[in-house]
């Protein structure tokens, strides 16, 4: 059964309420709101728990495990651990709890479900290349009125836009 739009939430109100959460977290916190040093944090925890020699000469893995506090108890792990609670909970709650592989008419679900693997993987080595996530400079980086961040958002829309017009067979 299709579920009516009615049920979701207001896309501008969606917008206003993520504006004033990265308001609290950057008067609160003093840090915006990112992603990808959470990832980093559990990559490090894992490769210490395989090679904890490696992990603690490696020039990459091992500032990550000098700190004083365990790398799953920073701020942005326990920001990622909320935002899946919360979208799960919030699944549940709304009745939209199902798992689904949303594709085009013509691509079947292992493909659809290899491009998005391939497209988180993209994204984690670019998010560590360009030293942050998108939500982390894009949407922190605008909310300062940094330039790097304002280029950045121009970047992530121009690129899916161009990336989008060689894709799009799979989705119409």
């Amino acid at each position: 059964m299709e579920q009516s739009k009615s049920q979701y939430i207001n896309p501008y109100l969606a917008g206003v309420l993520l504006g004033l959460v990265l308001l609290m977290a950057i008067f609160i916190a003093g840090r915006g709101l990112g992603a990808s040093g959470a990832f980093k944090d559990l990559a490090t925890v894992t490769v210490s728990a395989v090679a904890p020699e490696h992990a603690a000469e490696s020039t990459f893995w091992g500032p990550n495990l000098s700190g004083e506090t365990h790398p799953l108890k920073s701020w942005l792990s326990i920001e990622v651990l909320g935002v899946l609670i919360g979208g799960l909970l919030s699944g549940i709650l709304s009745g939209r709890m199902k798992f689904k592989v949303e594709r085009g008419p013509r691509v079947n679900a292992g493909t659809r479900l290899g491009f998005a693997l391939l497209g988180g993987m993209l994204f984690g080595i670019g998010a560590q290349l360009g030293r942050g996530c998108t939500s982390g400079a894009a949407l922190s980086g605008m909310a300062v009125m940094s330039t790097g961040g304002i280029i950045t958002m121009m970047a992530i829309f121009g690129s899916g836009y161009a990336v989008a017009y060689f894709f799009r067979k799979l989705w119409i």
